[in-house]
């Protein structure tokens, strides 16, 4: 029996070729592996020599299109059988419109866009047909088109193609055309877990893009995605890390909370960044502090966090602009979110009055127009805002506005000339002194420029 032989059926013979194959990919998929770990824990080691560049083949044709786009892993199988196929760039051409000076109208024109076959499988989550890919040699940190897949994988967010990929090897820091990395794409609440799988498999939180150095927490910051915020924060994200405009991640915060239903989101955000140490009057860009943000976006809460760490009430930004005049700007925009509350605020915090002029920012808005005239010695004159309260304003508030232009120019009561006097020796003080006062609750709050509805 030593001596003998036997042949193999085609069936075995294919069983044993296919589990050589599976063995040799395996293989493959391990050493990729082994070599993004020594790059995360060995920082000193270095990486393979890069394999000569092979000349890239095109695709044009829609039927291998239409079964990566569609996830069809039988026609994917039967289309990508090699390491030629799996790493072709996919050139697809759509028509968009583009302005024709020659015609002096908007044209048609073809728009070519490549990209690769991975990462229309990693966009849109056919994790089977990605693993195949790898299997058959795909290049998994191959930039095509401008990104590499793991930053479609982040961006869509698909977490478990990102899980794959990076399990075969993938850098977590690779850059975009445009120098960004997979974490600055998690720019959606539910891209968590694939920030997460992202820092544990040696994301570097504080990298910052190519060319404007915005972080990963600047993203998070600007879209308002507190969990993210948290989670980088966890992983050592510097919140006083600036972009090339000066910017914080504070700053970005304030910047972006513009719409009153996102306001609960952008506060949190900011509390966080605050409790991590962020300067709360860092100035970025034009000299904008956070709380010149806050006040432009009609953010009351947000301003009160922002003074209650410290923030200056005072300070002007690069065109000369008070948090007071950026709140007087806000008012007409952002009526229903209480403006007068921020103008009370920042008074109370040391801010000085308004030049006249401004009040015309805060005439069509009587609680804010109050705050602001009480602020005054003496109520300034009206021509400088009369004319422009619509008429119909003006019969709905005749009582307010008609008591302004009565007492305009002339002395108010020495009650009220008592409380300037008062306000003014305290300072940017009056939010903590007035309360410990020893004084009856009405005078008190009268101290406080409550709205009451007429200028007396």
């Amino acid at each position: 029996m030593a001596h003998e032989t036997f042949a193999f059926s085609s069936s075995a013979l294919r069983s044993l070729r296919l589990q050589r194959e599976l063995l040799e990919r395996e293989d493959r998929r391990r050493a990729l592996a082994r070599e993004s770990a020594a790059r995360r824990f060995l920082p000193g080691t270095p990486r393979a020599p890069p394999s000569p560049p092979r000349r890239r083949q095109f695709c044009r044709d829609p039927a291998v299109h239409n079964a990566l786009f569609a996830g069809d892993l039988p026609r994917v199988q039967s289309i990508f059988r090699d390491e030629a196929a799996a790493n072709l760039v996919l050139e697809m051409v759509s028509e968009e419109l583009v302005w024709s000076p020659e015609q002096g109208l908007w044209v048609l024109s073809p728009r070519r866009q490549h990209t690769s076959a991975l990462r229309i499988a990693a966009a849109r989550g056919y994790e089977d047909c990605a693993r195949h890919l790898l299997l058959r040699g795909a290049a998994v940190d191959a930039v095509v088109g401008g990104r590499a897949p793991l930053h479609d994988s982040a961006a869509a967010p698909q977490p478990n193609c990102a899980r794959l990929l990076l399990a075969f090897g993938a850098d977590p820091n690779v850059l975009s055309a445009d120098g960004s990395a997979p974490l600055h794409l998690c720019t959606a609440p539910h891209s968590l877990r694939c920030a997460e799988l992202l820092l544990a498999h040696g994301a570097k939180v504080n990298l910052g893009t190519r060319d404007r150095q915005v972080t990963a927490l600047h993203v998070a910051a600007r879209q308002g995605l507190v969990a993210h915020v948290e989670l980088y924060l966890h992983h050592g994200a510097d919140p006083s890390l600036r972009t090339h405009q000066g910017e914080t991640p504070l700053n970005a915060a304030a910047a972006a909370a513009e719409r009153p239903e996102d306001a609960e989101r952008f506060l949190r955000v900011a509390e966080r960044l605050l409790a991590a140490g962020a300067h709360p009057g860092a100035a970025g860009r034009k000299g904008h502090t956070p709380l010149h943000n806050a006040c432009a976006n009609g953010h009351p809460a947000l301003a009160r966090l922002l003074l209650r760490h410290g923030a200056d009430a005072t300070v002007p930004n690069g065109a000369g602009d008070t948090p007071l005049d950026c709140a007087l700007h806000a008012v007409r925009e952002y009526r229903q979110q209480r403006p007068e509350e921020t103008l009370g605020l920042l008074l109370d915090h040391g801010a000085l009055p308004a030049h006249p002029k401004m009040l015309r920012l805060c005439c069509q808005h009587p609680p804010a127009m109050e705050v602001m005239l009480n602020a005054y010695e003496r109520v300034p004159p009206a021509d400088g805002w009369l004319e422009a309260v619509p008429p119909e304003l003006w019969e709905e508030h005749q009582e307010f506005y008609a008591s302004a232009v009565r007492m305009a120019g002339r002395p108010r009561r020495l009650q009220h000339l008592a409380r300037v006097a008062i306000r003014r020796h305290l300072g940017a003080r009056c939010h903590t002194a007035v309360p410990k006062l020893d004084l009856p609750p009405p005078l008190r709050r009268y101290l406080q420029l409550p709205v009451e509805g007429l200028i007396s």
